[in-house]
């Protein structure tokens, strides 16, 4: 039976899905994007689905991908996901369809436990501070009972905690298969396992991280590969140009100093003077970091010229000469003892990794990248693309699977059979053609599909814009805003997400809404950067359970996209502003300056269709199944007053609109009742 075929039964009524669970309803759009899966995994070539909430878009591409029989790689946008697919969602699907396949999951790095690098941890300066010591031991604890070393298994863990990067390798400090606990190692048996599964389950960074090194173990993986499927494809653009460009930080030449100095003293010490070739690298990386001067920690410094806008030229080489000799030095001591221990061969070529990033940055950038300076605690030179088409089509689209020996492959495919590329997100674009995604990622020739969500938004949710707030460029806006919001908060005992543009409108409005509900502790302000992320969302989606108050989170960035919260936990979401584009961003500059050099608007073209992919994102927070109720107010007047307004509305979910406050009272008054008596119309 063709695979078509095979997909189609499993969706019908009283087919595998329904069998398996009595709450399973067939879905139109569903059904049709698992066809279209099915089609392009048997003819090869590219497909690009646009699947709104609700959809149910995972099991469109695992029933397929599970049918066919084929080797299939699944790459999410985040690690959270990667969880869900391997240990939920591809389990249970196999269960069902009867279908007996070996899965594998794979990480990056930072996420797998070093058992060389956790023995050298005890002799680190930071393991003395005693919290870090006891995080430490706890890890040693755990690194007796795991089988995977995967550090999401470590309950309680903080992903910010210091001790990650004392226990886990970079492709920097790796010694591979010199390391002394290279068989036991959790990253080789990792990507051993991935290589003999059937469907792998990967991260989109990784799989970008791996195209610009060739290190990760995807190189030997995605060559026998026939089916790629990219979920929340919307991601890849920016992931792939963050890997496919150039960087030198200041932190990695204070990570190599300290690896020197742990290294010098446990295998070679009284050799060398390791605490000066390590304070010379200190020494260097402060100074260079000193070039931005007392620039706030997030500003992005523009590179058009010899240096960096504000920056003094003189400063700036002599910063650069002075990292390059401490590196040079640093390399001489290694060579001396470079036969003495493995360590010191992999530091030797770390410092001419270094070296050579460095030469790169000394000279002038490429015609079709662009450069700028990250300021924080550490300075970051990066020098990037300006999207990923080039790359995906001439190095990933173009190049065919190389099927096993035993594969059968007909006579008409012999050779070359096509591999078949899945891309799918509920975000990506706001017209038929899905553009915004379509000409970065090179997909231009892919084939299309728009599958609309099944909720019923005009009953379940509605638009309010408030009239009376400042213009969003006035200072005033964010105070104004978080003050109006409060009896709404307090009328729905919480229940509210507010996702800011800015971090400066994030803590305005968070100290606004914490100084009004400090004293009443019926509401609980939580503020995106004050607790780890998981943690914010784990007590956002508590809600009111166990006598605990109602929750508002002020949050930013990475809550726009990604946090599911169904049921009335989540009630009323707020977008401070509409999302344009940074316009002193380098890389929007960048791109801005193509458009416009080849006769293009950049507003029309770029500016806007960015406003209304991350505006439609925002908007997603609030309706997640079929019985949710809530209202999206959008804090920004210009969605109503300016033109370019109605190509925005556009791209939200059909919700019905409330033009007076008059009705969004009413409408709060019966989300109130709605969460004590049930889903009614809004």
């Amino acid at each position: 039976m063709a695979l078509v075929d095979m997909v189609r039964e499993v969706f019908a009524p009283g087919g595998m899905l329904a069998r398996a669970d009595a709450h399973f309803q067939p879905r139109e759009g569903q059904t049709q994007m698992a066809i279209a899966v099915a089609e392009t995994v048997e003819r090869g070539g590219a497909l690009v689905v646009e699947a709104g909430t609700g959809v149910g878009k995972t099991y469109s591409y695992l029933v397929p991908a599970l049918l066919s029989g084929e080797r299939v790689l699944l790459s999410t946008a985040t690690k959270a996901l990667q969880d869900q697919l391997f240990a939920r969602d591809l389990p249970g699907l196999a269960q069902t369809l009867g279908i007996p396949v070996r899965m594998a999951l794979l990480k990056g790095r930072a996420s797998y436990l070093c058992l060389h690098r956790m023995e050298q941890a005890r002799h680190d300066a930071f393991a003395q501070d005693r919290g870090v010591a006891r995080v430490l031991a706890k890890v040693e604890a755990w690194s007796h009972a795991t089988r995977s070393g995967d550090l999401a298994e470590l309950t309680g863990l903080d992903e910010r905690s210091p001790v990650i990067p004392l226990v886990t390798s970079t492709r920097e400090n790796c010694l591979g298969s010199q390391c002394p606990r290279f068989r036991e190692c959790h990253v080789h048996l990792a990507r051993r396992e991935a290589l003999a599964a059937d469907i792998v389950v990967i991260n989109h960074h990784l799989f970008f991280a791996d195209m610009a090194v060739r290190e990760s173990g995807m190189a030997e993986l995605l060559p026998s590969v026939r089916v790629v499927v990219f979920d929340e494809a919307h991601q890849i653009n920016e992931t792939g140009v963050q890997f496919l460009g150039t960087q030198l930080s200041t932190g990695q030449l204070a990570d190599f100093a300290r690896d020197v100095l742990a290294a010098g003293l446990q295998h070679a010490r009284g050799l060398c003077d390791w605490a000066r070739v390590a304070q010379g690298l200190d020494h260097a990386a402060h100074d260079l970091r000193q070039t931005a001067g007392e620039l706030r920690t997030g500003a992005r410094l523009r590179w058009l010229a010899e240096v960096p806008d504000g920056v003094q030229e003189g400063a700036w080489q002599s910063a650069l000469r002075a990292v390059a000799l401490a590196c040079a030095q640093a390399q001489d001591a290694l060579d001396m003892v470079s036969e003495i221990a493995p360590d010191f061969g992999r530091l030797y070529e770390r410092g001419r990794e270094l070296l050579a990033r460095l030469a790169r940055f000394s000279g002038p950038a490429g015609p079709d990248v662009v450069r700028w300076v990250d300021v924080g605690g550490q300075l970051r030179l990066i020098e990037s693309p300006l999207d990923i088409a080039e790359t995906m089509r001439t190095r990933l689209l173009a190049a065919p699977a190389e099927p096993a020996e035993d594969d059968g492959w007909p006579a008409e495919s012999a050779g070359e059979p096509q591999r078949a590329w899945v891309f799918t997100s509920a975000t990506l674009g706001d017209d038929d053609q899905l553009s915004w995604f379509t000409e970065r990622a090179g997909l231009q020739d892919a084939r299309i599909l728009r599958v609309a969500s099944p909720f019923d938004y005009a009953a379940q949710a509605a638009l309010y814009v408030p009239r009376h707030l400042p213009s969003p460029a006035d200072p005033s806006h964010s105070d104004v805003l978080g003050r109006w919001l409060v009896p709404a908060i307090e009328q729905l005992g919480g229940r509210t997400l507010v996702l800011t543009t800015t971090l400066k409108a994030l803590r305005t409005i968070g100290e606004v809404l914490k100084a009004r509900f400090a004293a009443s502790g019926n509401v609980e302000v939580l503020v995106q950067g004050e607790w780890p992320k998981r943690r914010l969302m784990e007590r956002f989606r508590e809600g009111t359970d166990h006598g605990q108050p109602g929750c508002v989170l002020v949050a930013s960035a990475t809550f726009w996209e990604g946090f599911d919260v169904p049921g009335d936990a989540l009630q009323l979401v707020v977008i401070d502003k509409l999302p344009f584009p940074p316009p002193g961003d380098p890389l929007v500059e960048a791109r801005t300056q193509r458009i416009e050099q080849s006769g293009g608007k950049a507003f029309k073209s770029y500016a806007l269709p960015e406003a209304a992919v991350a505006l439609k994102q925002g908007a997603g927070r609030l309706i997640r199944r079929e019985t949710d109720q809530g209202i999206l107010v959008v804090g920004d007047t210009r969605l109503v007053t300016m033109g370019y307004g109605k190509r925005l509305l556009a791209a939200l979910p059909p919700m019905r609109r409330l033009q007076e406050p008059q009705e969004f009272d009413s409408a709060l008054l019966a989300l109130t009742r709605t969460s004590t008596t049930g889903p009614t119309s809004l």
